[in-house]
């Protein structure tokens, strides 16, 4: 430890420079393999760079000695970090889910936001101390949830679709509102004497009417770019990310943090035109969010001191406290009274409101903002919320998962499987998965073969796997893989990249390509396949005749008595392995690049008499294609 800390402090500024997002990538992928809240991690990577190199001195140093280099830098650049976090926010806003959490998220976003606002600041002001002025600066802050946060969350607890999509909504819409909130505090702060009520609703009237009017031009301009073909694929997201930004910085300067409303306008205009293909948009965004959340969360942590942290002591305990235990569960019942949200679904709204990287950045923002103006409080302010943050973070995120599980809104297992395609045969190996308590939901184009599936006792839908707005209202609730089983290579394939964004790819499948579309020159390339499934010879048109030529699915448990190996020797290697359920209820699936091998204490589902076919063997195509083919 004293060498790293030598080496950080010997450092050169190129060197600072590359270590940060190295640090965040790290965090992040730590939390991945940990399934610890990323934020977190992100937090204590920068507290521990904190001990040994702060922001301020070391920007300073390298800068001739000038102590304001570091806010000087830092105001502007976290303020575009948001921003570009702000704009991705709104990308993944659909109003087709305002069916559902429309009413829910307006209440929420403004009644809640009010009640949060007020008991914020009384909290503050009776618990922390913290004059009238300051405590409302913080309410306006605190005002705001973590949607960087919340998502991770709601990915892990996987609750209703009408509970998550309303703490998306409000996550997101509510963190312009809080800073504009903030915003109007501050002002008053600086200018207490020109302060009115008059004064404040036209500076708020200013602020949204500017937010909206240069967001609304932004998604319009960019919509009608891709329309029209004005810019080529390889520019649409960095032009994207391009105008947001200026957009970003004009609206700004006509009104302060006005700029929030313009990208997450932007953002929800350009995702819901209905004719625009924006998913390389969707995904360039991302990508950039999640580098500079880690970015920032270690600059930001590394700022913090952890005596000021300590001096805090009981009081921000109990505000922290009071912040979790009472304001939160008030705003949420109180705005949500007579909604159409149950009080169980209102109960884990209230249970999870944790502050992420907007509270983080905007309170340093004021901060910084206070510190250059010579305001007293900017220490505390940046302090509180930092504590706040962790605070938040680590209680939500730990009790998340099992108030879900006693409200009964989340789902236990994501060992369930969609699966495109519904033939004869994989209706009956879908049986078999549901037998062995594996979750299945079919989906084909074909109304004959769903309906055959409905009568077998599965879950069926008639859709198409490659309308994305029909996969989005798909019933998901504890699938977590995809396995494409369609007869035709390229609807599986589309269906993996169409899928990918709700799954992780480690978690979509499909069959391995017919013989025709293995060919180097004329089939398809491998690198738009997902993983594959069953064996490189176990092709649709391969599993469809062995089935049609009498091979059945068969589910056996094995055990210490009678393992594997005593069942391959049973059947004398007539039987194809295609996956196992454990104990717990994990299936396995068997693929090329990660081979099945079973276990004492697993179920495996097999074909037997699986006998080689001749590979002119023809086998006509079920009578179930009789009202059109599939997909």
């Amino acid at each position: 430890m004293f060498w790293l800390g030598g080496f950080l402090v010997d450092m050169d500024l190129l060197l600072y420079l590359a270590l940060i997002p190295a640090m965040g990538v790290a965090a992040q992928w730590l939390a991945w393999r940990t399934s610890l809240p990323g934020i977190l991690l992100l937090l204590l990577f920068g507290v521990i760079l904190g001990q040994f190199v702060q922001p301020d001195e070391f920007l300073a140093s390298v800068t001739g000695g000038d102590k304001s280099a570091g806010p000087s830098l830092l105001f502007p650049l976290v303020s575009l970090s948001v921003a570009v976090i702000m704009f991705e926010g709104g990308l993944s806003l659909k109003l087709s889910e305002l069916r559902e959490a429309g009413s829910a998220a307006l209440r929420l976003c403004t009644v809640g936001a009010a009640i949060t606002f007020v008991f914020v600041a009384i909290a503050a002001h009776f618990i922390l101390g913290f004059d009238w002025e300051l405590a409302f600066l913080l309410g306006g802050i605190l005002t705001v949830t973590g949607p960087t946060v919340i998502g991770p969350l709601l990915r892990q607890v996987r609750p209703s679709k009408r509970v998550a999509s309303t703490l998306k909504w409000e996550g997101i819409v509510i963190d312009p509102i809080g800073a504009v909130l903030a915003v109007l505090v501050f002002e008053h702060l600086l200018h207490a004497e020109h302060a009115s009520i008059g004064a404040a609703s036209a500076m708020l009237l200013k602020t949204v009417v500017i937010g909206t009017v240069l967001g609304i031009a932004g998604g319009a301009l960019m919509s009608l770019a891709l329309k029209k073909f004005w810019v080529p694929d390889q520019l649409h997201g960095v032009m994207a990310l391009a105008i947001g930004l200026i957009l970003f910085a004009v609206s700004n300067r006509f009104a302060h943090e006005s700029g929030l409303i313009t990208v997450t306008i932007m953002g929800l205009w350009l995702t819901n035109q209905k004719h625009l293909v924006i998913e390389h948009i969707i995904e360039f965004q991302e990508n950039l969010r999640t580098l500079l959340i880690g970015c920032l969360f270690v600059v930001l942590g590394s700022r913090v001191n952890l005596e000021d942290i300590y001096a805090i002591g009981l009081p921000g305990i109990g505000f922290l406290i009071v912040l979790i235990l009472l304001i939160r569960p008030i705003s949420v019942f109180g705005s949500l009274l007579g909604s159409p949200l149950d009080k169980n679904e209102q109960g884990f709204i209230a249970a999870l409101a944790p502050r992420g990287i907007v509270a983080a950045a905007v309170s340093s923002v004021f901060a910084l903002e206070m510190e250059r103006l010579g305001v007293a409080g900017a220490g505390q302010l940046a302090t509180v919320t930092f504590l706040v943050i962790v605070g938040t973070v680590a209680i939500y995120g730990l009790a998340a998962s099992p108030i879900a599980r006693w409200l009964g809104l989340a789902n236990q297992s994501i060992n369930g499987v969609l699966i495109a395609g519904a033939d004869q045969w994989v209706r009956d190996f879908a049986t078999e998965l549901k037998s062995a308590g594996v979750s299945v939901l079919l989906v084909d184009t074909n109304y004959n073969k769903i309906s055959k599936a409905r009568v077998a006792g599965l879950d069926a839908e008639c859709a198409n796997i490659l309308n994305e707005h029909v996969v989005e209202d798909l019933p998901l609730a504890g699938i977590g893989r995809l396995l494409a089983m369609t007869q035709n290579d390229e609807v599986n394939s589309l269906a993996v990249r169409e899928c990918t964004h709700m799954f992780e790819r480690s978690q979509v499948y499909q069959l391995t390509f017919n013989r025709e579309n293995s060919h180097h020159r004329r089939g398809l390339t491998k690198n738009l396949m997902g993983r594959e499934l069953f064996g490189k010879a176990n092709t649709f048109t391969e599993m469809r005749e062995l089935h049609a030529a009498g091979a059945k699915f068969k589910a056996t448990a094995l055990s210490e008595e009678f393992t594997y190996e005593d069942f391959v020797q049973q059947y004398d290697n007539g039987a194809i392995l295609l996956c196992a359920v454990g104990e717990d209820g994990a299936l396995h699936l068997d693929t090329v690049d990660n081979p099945l091998v079973p276990k004492a204490g697993q179920k495996i589902i097999t074909l037997i008499g699986a006998v080689v076919l001749p590979s002119d063997h023809a086998v006509m195509a079920d009578s179930d294609d009789a009202d059109g083919p599939t997909e």
